[in-house]
């Protein structure tokens, strides 16, 4: 392919191809040269063009393929355009001559193509140049149609088309030639044709005046022709046509007025007038229509009714949206007066009216519901409303007539029905969509909107009753604040009007609808309201027999309220459960006697009656089934089952009933059966075992019954059809934005829509599809459907023997109907033997013996034959799952050699259409049909067939059969992948454009072969590269095919290869192909568009983004007006096209798309994604409130132009966003969130003022978050204070996430503030609405947490601004006090729940936060002097917060108390459920205790937290002041803790009352502790841990848990399984934090029983004293009962996790190396050393008999640390760990223990080898030297010497060991070592004890003496030797102190000189070195003071050594001169400390 890339077509290489590679060959080179001349300067293109044009011509003549001659086409133009153009006129004749050549054979018919397409495509290009001769060509054109066959004509028109886009207005003179030819073609045999002549007139109107002026009637009326047997891509071309045409004429402005008196101006009522005409008579000429309505048939077809209702969308689309808000009344009166009695024809059938009444549902939603922003949606509703108050008026005035014949016969009352219900559907889908922003529309008294629908709820048309309550459930679920009140208007309504039979059945739909829309509102509505529908429907049904006139209704209203109540689930039902099933057993006679009796009793419409309340009664159980599954326990079961087989008893009699009275019951058993059966399907099979046979009869009966007409196909096979294989069928199956009303046309003429009237009782199911009304179908079809269903699962579990006795039965019923009965009954057996089929194979059951396979063949294998293509396509699936259910190999491979030999044989189309899908199925199902050679033979014959150009329709299906061969042969395949692709290449480039299916089918079997290959498309071999250039080349076929949903396969196999082969799919032109279809009117082709989008995106968004903006910039004229991707970058055209889209799954991959591309891009594309993001959020807020947020921001000085952005607005440019829907404000305020989760990952500059400015300053493209901050605020601002109720939770999301970013950035202006300081006015007035009493309670609930975060965040410290936000928790506060009896009634008590529990978790943030603030406040105060004022600010807010919340925190710890004891009772297990109080909690009620849960879980752990803290700042013992007081404004909850429900008499003790709350808290802490969910949020585990930290920060709960020592060990378990089980440091050292508390509470209860036993015992003798403490006498630790041992494997299992060598099972093997020592990390230090403390404080817990038992391992534990962390730091400091172990280790060689009689000998011992064990340290291991820390070593022998009792250390060996190793340390060069050396030894000589501290000195002394002489001798060079020198003369003096007298003086005589020898003269002190200088000082100092003390011998040694005595007296005399010098000079100093301290000095040498 490679020698295809060249400017002249490579002629030699080409001749040497095969014809298929040649035209591949061609292909390659034409898509290479187009590319290649634009990119090619113009004279190279001049020199090589005679040549080029040469090629081009030849190839034109040799009969190029349809996307070659388009692509040759294209490049001849693009020649001439660069180019020159003198041959042109050459070109054009050669053309015209090709075109009127007289050779009519097959072979030359592309040459003529060719050339008709080359003759448009140079005009479009060139245009006016060609001059005149267009009107010789296009007159050529047309002669050469009439001759011309469909591909033809096809190409003329399309050609036409392009002839008039290139010439403009220059082409009028053609213009009625045109206009005549295309008016032929529109109404072409051909389908392709009929588009191709729409699409020349589109581009003809543009300047044929007349078509939408003189001959408009006329235009119309061939458009109304062309609709007759169209197909969905006509109705698709010419409803634009039409609708663009029909705008034309209202809006254009002639151009000149010269021409005008013959133009009229067309009127919109004209134009109305003329669709009106078009939808209700078709396209019969008015004639012809009246000779209709005289015979009174109906004439209109429903394809032309289709296309108009598309063409009424396009006409106003066009127009576009400020068009239709002026002008929606008079639209809106006129599709109403379609269906109304004004024109009896549309609707005098019901079928006609409910086909009619779709189209304007689907009318008017895709016009006001597309078109429409939220506030012109709100005008279109009230206008809407007043229709609907017209024709209610309308109504009353007929209805108030006396005469009651008049009144039920009147036209009147039929002629407003289907108008109101077109009116109330589009009303009710309007408010779904508006969601809560339809607030101010229902509170607007003046429109009456919820009056006026409720009244029309009397209507005495059914329809209109089940309208109005539908709408009603919209408002519900739009509005859920209006649920309970609809409600409880409408039971009010049922109960007041009881006697009217409109009013029972309307207001019973109204309930039942508003019941379906609770499971739509999470708030729910107050529980009590089923007990009153329950007592409602129990009246209505006990009634129903009172009044003849009204028992049908009221039974059925009975029923239909039991059946919607079941939908709120089991935590409702349960409760009215007994009752259902009695009356469910009521219902139905006892026994069959009983029914018989009934039989011989009754007439017609007791009959009647009895069926509706049977059939209602069988649909409330098929409720309870589907909605409560959770109740179905076997008990239950057994209580279900009694009435059924009653219930199939009667279905048998039913037909000698029908006999007996007649047809009154024709319907009533139609819907009884179906209900039965419905139930049926839903119930395990085994419940009516007993009836399988007499149901499967009746099944049978059913599905032949011989009254059947209806051909039922399309809703009955689909659903068994395979997804994908419809796809072959009919475009009407795929799913299209017109799919609403496209299924009418599925139904063929006469079958009927569904329709909510059909069965009432879908209207409070789940939602069929979004926000639609349900359709269910009519009863006689829906029975079909039913009865197909339950044969599956009843034929698969009776007996065999009756299993072929049916299938015999069902094939002979086939075989004696004739004609279309038969293919009737045999779609209905196909279908119900496809789902016997499919039941078995997915139950993995057997079919049986072969004369049932037999049979099942016999059935299948007819319908595979059918006419019906859908039946085929069944028949086909089915044909499969038979050879999977029989699952044997030779039978699998008979089905196939069945296939085989029909293909051979057979000619006709059905069969080999039927076939060829059949053996796709079987590979489908079997994988490959497992031998090879079957898949040889199968790919064969499909190989054939898909050549096989006489008939698309076998090409279609072979290739899609061969596509699911490919899909399931998998790698076996391979060998197959080079025929089968060039197959597909062959067939892409000649199969002709208007077979557009086979192009489908191709594009399937690309996509499985791309899929096949998988990733090894990336390899680089020729035959690799080979294939896939083959499979690029298919691409590009297939995105030049005009056909839509060929383009959408081409990019979903351009995104397979972008996956294997990411390199060689060339990124810039798909994308551009992406963004050209981004609003393609296919609605498959977005999703594909947006599919592959969403791939790409997620791997390089940055890329695809930067093409799509360079693509936009480049072709203005491709892209679609919509998709503005220029100004707003493809991110702005995706949320434009999110808001506009209505599909959901598009809606889903938009959201996905935007996602990836913002974690992509959203840090450097910041400005743009907010600024997309505010704009969003600002184009609908309401402007009044921001304004005045924007003042308040003005008056504090803030920056104005940031104000100001969205109030001057209006004159700036259009907005890109015009009125966003709220589900879009929506993900723009998510959006905003990521945004900041996204920043918070980058640099640490988006939230940190100050280097964002800086950065900012260095590169202004730098962009931080923190600088946009003000537009965060405001958007968030913008959400919160918004209209729709999940905009302001999202709103508030977006602030509570800026808030906990933005806190703690601080203010650099103003040092000491922060920056969101100044924002403190928009938070509070965003916070402010949702604290109002109507807001809903999760908004309250959200505000709250955003409240308690801006407290706890600290940005405000001034507390008057605090108080505006405190003030709003307060008033919640003062609200919930009343508990859950004083809340708002409108929601479930669940709601109140969460409001009341947000509200005190709010208030526990905030009293944790002052407390800790307060606490650390003090600690501040203490440690640091503050100067006055800051004392003043910092403390004030401190204070403050806390004083703030104390005044509400007696109320606050009730509640709180309450909340944790409501908390403990439910997390209570289920086997204590009858312990539970009755009326519930405090807060909860017992019947909503299941859905109050989720919110105490959410809430528990900080009220824990908060009440834990308030018990400690009360001490616990504080008797609560507050108590049972009686002045509170709140009662005392029958669970408050002080006092028991059951007898008020008793008060608690104090004590006990205390007792009580400190189990209540324990108990929760450790039962969640214990078992932490995976769930377990960090937060509750942490505020759980600070809980008990607090509960053990005071002496009464410490003394608890000290004397029960079951509970310690408990608490410990618990807590070392927390550890175990959470990584986190920060819970670990929380739990550590919490075992060192309990330790301490452990110590003092010991202490406090030793000193009682002391007291109690003083007398007696010491002996007798027990021993207290673990391990008591015999120092036995047993684990499980014991504190310390639990203690101690908490330690070990942190000590091991960070130091694993201190495992002795790991360091006792020999294998393992003694390990370097090591640095651990910050937390592993914090932990070890909290570990260590808990260690060191364990002795003190135990007896001394325990103590020796633990003591072995405390030291090891100990020592170990130490080992394995003395690491050598720089200045020989300590690690944290080694500090902490030392720390330990003096904490243990102390204890009190080592001291005590009884353990003091063991304790010695021990402590000798821990010694021991130290010293060992030095030694090397396994010969390497181990590089431990000296310092650390030698610090913890220092303890050991001087914290243990002399005897330890004095052993000689031991000694002598330590004396040695101080030694070598004075020896190590190290200077630091040497400093810490001399200051431990420093410490060791001073020790009181001269058995310890003699030895040291003799052995140390003299050698520190030498040293200090010797550094005399070297004069210090730096700081350390300073240092050294200080510490050894420090060490020598200590000595001179504890010496004896009489060797006193030879000490000091030694020091003195040492002293002298550093003193300076005044000469030298000048010039000294700062280190000579400060050791000058010192030895001055040092001198100073030994002079006086040891005067005598100061005199002799002076005496005798007269230089020392000259050197001394020169350097004092030196200092004072110095001092001299500095006094004048000090005056002037500002600080009199260092003058002073010099006097003192200088005075005392005096």
């Amino acid at each position: 392919m490679e020698l295809a890339h060249t400017l002249l077509l490579n002629e030699e290489a080409c001749s040497q191809l095969s014809e298929v590679q040649k035209a591949e060959f061609i292909f390659e080179w034409l898509r290479y040269l187009e590319k290649l001349l634009l990119a090619t300067s113009r004279n190279d293109v001049r020199e090589k063009q005679k040549t080029l044009v040469e090629q081009l011509l030849s190839l034109l003549n040799s009969s190029p393929g349809p996307p070659t001659r388009k692509l040759l086409a294209k490049n001849l133009a693009i020649l001439y355009s660069i180019g020159d153009t003198f041959s042109v006129y050459e070109t054009i004749d050669k053309c015209n001559d090709l075109i009127r050549s007289k050779d009519d054979s097959p072979s030359y018919l592309p040459t003529k193509l060719a050339a008709v397409v080359c003759l448009g495509s140079l005009y479009k290009k060139l245009g006016r140049i060609l001059g005149n001769t267009f009107t010789d060509t296009v007159g050529n054109i047309l002669k050469a149609m009439k001759s011309a066959e469909s591909q033809g004509r096809y190409e003329i028109m399309l050609s036409l088309q392009n002839i008039l886009n290139g010439l403009g207005a220059a082409a009028t003179p053609c213009h009625r030639d045109v206009y005549k030819a295309a008016r032929s073609c529109l109404t072409d045999r051909s389908m392709a044709v009929r588009c191709a002549a729409a699409k020349c007139l589109l581009e003809l109107q543009n300047e044929a005046i007349f078509m939408w002026s003189t001959d408009l009637d006329s235009v119309a009326t061939l458009c109304f022709k062309s609709f007759e047997g169209s197909n969905y891509d006509v109705r698709i071309s010419i409803s634009k046509l039409l609708g663009t045409i029909l705008a034309k004429a209202i809006i254009s402005k002639h151009p000149g007025t010269a021409l005008r008196q013959s133009i009229r101006r067309v009127s919109l009522e004209e134009v109305l007038e003329l669709l009106g005409t078009g939808f209700l008579r078709g396209s019969s000429g008015f004639l012809r229509a009246s000779g209709d309505m005289l015979k009174g048939t109906s004439s209109v077809s429903r394809d032309v009714r289709v296309g108009v209702t598309q063409a009424y969308v396009v006409f106003v689309s066009t127009l576009g949206g400020t068009w239709l808000e002026k002008n929606f009344p008079v639209f809106l009166s006129h599709l109403l007066s379609l269906v109304s009695q004004s024109h009896p024809k549309a609707t005098q059938t019901q079928i006609d009216a409910v086909c009619c009444r779709r189209c304007i549902s689907f009318i008017l939603r895709a016009t006001i519901g597309g078109l429409l922003g939220e506030k012109a949606q709100i005008a279109a509703a009230k206008d809407i409303c007043q229709t609907i108050w017209k024709l209610k008026k309308v109504m009353d005035a007929v209805l108030s007539d006396g005469n009651l014949e008049t009144r039920l016969g009147s036209t009147d009352v039929a002629a407003s029905q289907h108008m109101l219900v077109c009116a109330l559907q589009e009303l009710g889908n309007l408010i779904h969509g508006l969601g809560t922003t339809a607030a101010p529309l229902l509170q607007d008294s003046s429109i009456g909107l919820l009056d006026s629908v409720i009244s029309v709820i009397l209507h005495p048309s059914i329809s209109v009753r089940l309208a109005a309550a539908w709408c009603l459930h919209c408002i519900a679920v739009a509005l859920p604040s209006y649920l309970t009140p609809l409600l409880d208007r409408c039971i009010e309504r049922l109960t007041v009007l009881k006697s009217s039979p409109e009013a029972v059945t309307g207001f019973s739909f109204a309930v039942a609808a508003l019941l379906g829309a609770v499971k739509h509102c999470p708030l729910g509505i107050p529980h009590g309201k089923g007990k009153i529908i329950m007592t409602l429907a129990e009246d209505l049904l006990c009634s129903a027999t009172q009044n003849s006139r009204l028992s049908a209704q009221r039974t059925q209203a009975g029923w239909l309220l039991i059946a919607a109540l079941m939908t709120l689930g089991s935590a409702v039902v349960s409760h009215h459960l007994a009752r259902v099933l009695l009356l469910w057993k009521c219902v139905f006679p006892a026994s069959p006697k009983d029914l018989e009796t009934e039989k011989s009793r009754g007439d017609s419409f007791t009959w009647q009656v009895t069926l509706e309340g049977r059939a209602g009664a069988l649909s409330a159980i098929k409720s309870f089934v589907s909605y409560c599954g959770d109740l179905l326990t076997e008990e239950v079961i057994q209580r279900l089952l009694p009435p059924l087989p009653c219930a199939v008893d009667l279905l048998i009699q039913l037909s000698s009933i029908l006999k007996t009275y007649g047809n009154p019951l024709k319907t009533p058993s139609v819907v009884y059966r179906q209900r039965l059966y419905e139930l049926l399907i839903l119930l395990p099979p085994e419940t009516y075992e007993g009836h399988l046979c007499a149901i499967l009869k009746e099944l049978a009966a059913d599905l032949t019954a011989p009254d059947i007409q209806v051909a039922a196909s399309t809703f009955l096979l689909p659903p068994l059809c395979h997804q994908d294989d419809l796809l072959i069928l009919s475009p009407l199956l795929q799913e299209t934005d017109h799919r609403f009303i496209e299924e009418q046309l599925l139904l063929g003429n006469g079958g009927a829509c569904g329709s909510l009237e059909y069965d009432p009782y879908s209207i409070y199911e789940k939602d069929v599809e979004g926000d639609s009304v349900p359709k269910p179908l009519p009863p006689t079809l829906s029975v079909i459907s039913s009865a197909a269903k339950l044969f599956g699962v009843v034929c698969a579990h009776v007996g065999e023997a009756q299993r072929l006795l049916i299938l015999e039965q069902l094939l002979n019923s086939m075989k004696h109907t004739k004609g279309a009965r038969q293919q009737v009954v045999q779609l209905h057996v196909v279908s119900s033997i496809s789902n016997f089929l499919k039941y078995v194979a997915d139950s993995k059951g057997s079919l049986g013996p072969d004369e049932m396979r037999r049979l099942a063949l016999t059935l299948v294998m007819g319908a595979l034959e059918s006419a019906n293509p859908l039946l085929r396509c069944a028949a086909a699936e089915a044909w499969a799952r038979l050879a999977q259910v029989v699952d044997d190999g030779a039978f699998t491979a008979g089905l196939a050699q069945v296939s085989f030999d029909k293909l051979k044989s057979a000619r006709d189309v059905v069969t080999r259409t039927g076939h060829s899908l059949a053996l796709g199925s079987l590979n489908r199902y079997l994988g490959g049909i497992s031998s090879s050679q079957h898949l040889n033979s199968c790919i064969g014959i499909l190989y054939t067939l898909s050549q096989d150009s006489t008939s698309p329709d076998v090409q279609t299906w072979a290739l899609h059969s061969l596509s699911l061969v490919i899909d399931s042969a998998g790698p076996l395949f391979y060998v197959h992948v080079e025929p089968t692709l060039s197959l597909i290449i062959m067939l892409l480039l000649n199969v002709p454009p208007t077979h557009a299916e086979v192009h489908q089918s191709l594009g399937r079997c690309l996509n499985a072969l791309i899929t096949t290959l998988g990733p090894e498309l990336q390899g680089n071999s020729t035959s690799v590269s080979a294939l896939r250039t083959s499979c690029l080349l298919g691409c590009a076929v297939m995105q030049d095919n005009p056909d839509c949903l060929v383009q959408a396969q081409a990019i979903s196999c351009l995104q397979q290869l972008h996956m294997f082969a990411p390199r060689h799919v060339n990124l810039s032109s798909l994308v551009s192909c992406l963004c050209v279809n981004l609003c393609s009117p296919y609605l498959l082709l977005r999703r594909a568009v947006l599919a592959c989008l969403r791939q790409l995106v997620q791997r390089e968004a940055s890329e695809v983004s930067e093409h799509a903006v360079m693509l936009a910039k480049d072709s203005r004229e491709k892209l679609t007006p919509d998709a503005n991707i220029g100004e707003m970058g493809l991110e702005g055209a995706l949320l434009a096209l999110l808001d506009k889209e209505t599909d959901q799954r598009l809606c889903h991959d938009i959201r996905e798309t935007l996602n990836h591309m913002l974690t992509s891009m959203a840090v450097e594309k910041l400005s743009l994604w907010l600024k997309l993001c505010k704009e969003v959020l600002a184009a609908s807020a309401d402007f009044a409130t921001i304004t005045c947020v924007d003042t308040m921001q003005e008056e504090e000085g803030h920056k104005l132009d940031d104000a100001s952005v969205l109030t001057t607005r209006s004159d700036e440019k259009p907005h890109p966003f015009t009125n966003p829907r709220w589900a879009t404000r929506v993900f723009a305020a998510e959006c905003v969130c990521r945004i900041i989760n996204q920043c918070e990952n980058a640099n640490s500059a988006h939230f940190d003022i100050a280097l964002a400015q800086e950065m900012k300053k260095r590169d202004s493209r730098n962009d931080f978050l923190v600088l946009h901050l003000a537009d965060l605020i405001r958007m968030a601002f913008m959400a919160a204070t918004d209209h729709s109720d999940q905009l302001r939770l999202s709103g508030l999301e977006t602030l509570l996430v800026v808030i906990r970013r933005f806190a703690t950035v601080p203010e650099p202006e103003f040092p000491g503030h922060v920056i969101l300081e100044q924002y403190q006015a928009n938070v509070g007035a965003a916070l402010r609405p949702a604290f109002t009493s109507e807001t809903p309670p999760d908004v309250t609930a959200k505000a709250c947490q955003v409240c308690s975060a801006w407290i706890a965040s600290g940005v405000v410290s001034d507390l008057s601004d605090l108080r505006r936000v405190h003030q709003l928790l307060v008033s919640s506060l003062t609200k919930i006090q009343a508990g859950k009896e004083a809340l708002s009634h409108l929601y479930n008590e669940s709601a109140s729940t969460m409001e009341i529990l947000a509200v005190l978790k709010a208030w526990a943030e905030v009293y944790i936060i002052a407390v800790q603030r307060h606490k650390n406040n003090k600690q501040t105060l203490k440690t640091t002097s503050y100067s006055e004022e800051s004392v003043r600010n910092g403390s004030n807010s401190s204070y403050g917060l806390l004083d703030l919340v104390c005044t509400d925190l007696g109320t606050l710890s009730r509640l709180w108390l309450a909340a944790l004891q409501d908390f403990a009772l439910l997390t209570l297990p289920s086997e204590f459920a009858s312990q539970l109080p009755v009326d519930g909690g405090a807060f909860y009620t017992a019947e909503t205790s299941e859905n109050a849960k989720m919110h105490y879980y959410n809430s528990w752990a900080l009220i824990l937290h908060a009440t834990a803290l308030w018990l400690t700042s009360t001490g616990f013992v504080v008797a609560d002041p507050d108590e049972g007081a009686s002045n509170l404004s709140r009662p005392v909850t029958p669970t408050s803790m002080c006092q028991d429900s059951s007898s008020g008499a008793i008060v608690k003790s104090p004590e006990d009352v205390y007792t009580d709350r400190f189990h209540l808290l324990l108990g929760i802490s450790v039962e969640f502790l214990c078992s932490l969910r995976s769930d377990a949020t960090m937060e509750s585990i942490t505020a759980c841990l600070h809980a008990l930290q607090a509960l053990l920060d005071v002496p009464w709960p410490r003394s608890k848990i000290g004397s029960d020592q079951d509970l310690g060990i408990e608490l410990l378990n618990v807590l070392h399984r927390v550890i175990l089980t959470r990584e986190s440091p920060s819970i670990q050292l929380a739990s550590l934090e919490v075992v060192r508390q309990i330790i301490c509470a452990a110590q003092e209860h010991v202490k406090e029983k030793r000193r009682s036993a002391e007291v109690d015992d003083g007398a007696a003798e010491k002996e007798t004293l027990p021993e207290f403490g673990e391990g008591k006498d015999t120092g036995g630790l047993v684990p499980g009962k014991s504190l310390v041992f639990a203690t101690l494997e908490l330690c070990v299992c942190i000590l091991v996790r960070q130091l694993p060598e201190l495992n002795p099972k790991l360091t006792g093997s020999s294998g393992v190396k003694a390990s370097k020592p090591q640095i651990l990390s910050e937390d592993g230090s914090r932990l070890v050393s909290a570990a260590l403390v808990i260690i060191s404080e364990l002795p003190a817990v135990c007896s001394p008999e325990g103590s020796i038992s633990i003591l072995p391992t405390i030291l090891y534990l100990t020592i170990g640390v130490l080992r394995e962390t003395a690491v050598k730091l720089p200045g020989s400091q300590l690690s944290s760990t080694v500090a902490a172990s030392l720390q330990a280790l003096k904490g243990i060689l102390s204890s009190p223990m080592a001291r005590a009689e009884k353990s003091h000998t063991a304790w010695t011992d021990l402590l000798r080898s821990a010694l021991t064990t130290v010293l060992d340290c030095w030694n090397p291991v396994d010969g390497t030297h181990q590089e431990l820390d000296e310092v650390s070593l030698l610090t913890a022998i220092t303890v050991f010497i001087l914290s243990t009792s002399p005897e330890v250390t004095t052993i000689p060996c031991l000694q002598r060991s330590c004396i040695e190793k101080f030694k070598a340390a004075l020896e190590i060069k190290d200077p630091m070592v040497q400093v810490k050396t001399y200051q431990l030894l420093h410490s060791i000589f001073q020790y009181p004890n001269p058995a310890v501290s003699y030895p040291y000195i003799y052995s140390l002394a003299s050698s520190i003496v030498e040293k200090l002489q010797e550094i005399d001798k070297r004069k210090p060079e730096d700081t350390t030797e300073l240092q050294i020198f200080q510490e050894g003369i420090k060490v020598l003096e200590s000595l001179i102190i504890i010496a004896e007298e009489q060797h006193r003086s030879q000490l000091v005589a030694c020091l003195l000189p040492i002293l002298i020898s550093f003193l300076l003269d005044e000469n030298a002190l000048g010039s000294a070195t700062s280190i000579m200088r400060n050791l000058h000082d010192f030895a001055l100092q040092n001198l100073m003071q030994i002079g006086p003390q040891y005067s005598s011998v100061f005199k002799n040694v002076m005496a005798s050594s007269p230089a020392l005595k000259a050197r001394l007296e020169a350097a004092i005399k030196g200092n004072q001169e110095s001092i001299k010098v500095k006094l004048p000079s000090s005056k002037h100093t500002k600080n009199p400390g260092n003058n002073s301290s010099i006097q003192l000095k200088t005075n005392f040498l005096l």
